[in-house]
């Protein structure tokens, strides 16, 4: 706690940095913004996060400040293929086995499977820290 001017005290919560793509995968796999509304504090925390996940989710579908593209910007879904290669795997057998295991969220079209480019940038961060 520490004195503010008045004389009286404050006492200060701990806080928590949430990164980016955290703050993405929050507000698209869980119910967190079901509450707005309720309390302006937690209001603003959510527009927050919000920012960050479209910077996020833009740095991740290629811009021109990427590095290498893996597709053009318009085509928000990969192939197993595609997925594999931006990922670094020889074949996709590593990416069906991982859709297989739920380690990687994809979508079946027309008996094919399908990977958002956030889906696919989640499973890449995963791998990496663990």
């Amino acid at each position: 706690m520490h004195p503010l001017a008045s004389g009286s005290y404050e006492r200060r919560s701990p806080g928590v940095d949430v990164p980016a793509r955290v703050a993405a995968w929050l507000l698209r796999y869980t119910r967190v913004t079901d509450s707005r509304g309720q309390d302006p504090e937690v209001d603003a925390v959510l527009d927050a996060m919000e920012t960050m996940a479209k910077l996020w989710r833009r740095s991740v579908t290629g811009t021109p400040r990427a590095a290498v593209a893996e597709r053009p910007a318009g085509s928000e879904w990969l192939s197993t293929t595609q997925a594999a290669s931006a990922v670094g795997f020889s074949d996709a057998r590593g990416i069906r086995k991982a859709i297989a295991e739920g380690r990687l969220e994809a979508t079946r079209v027309d008996g094919r499977w399908r990977i958002s480019r956030e889906s696919l940038a989640h499973f890449r961060a995963r791998r990496r820290s663990g």
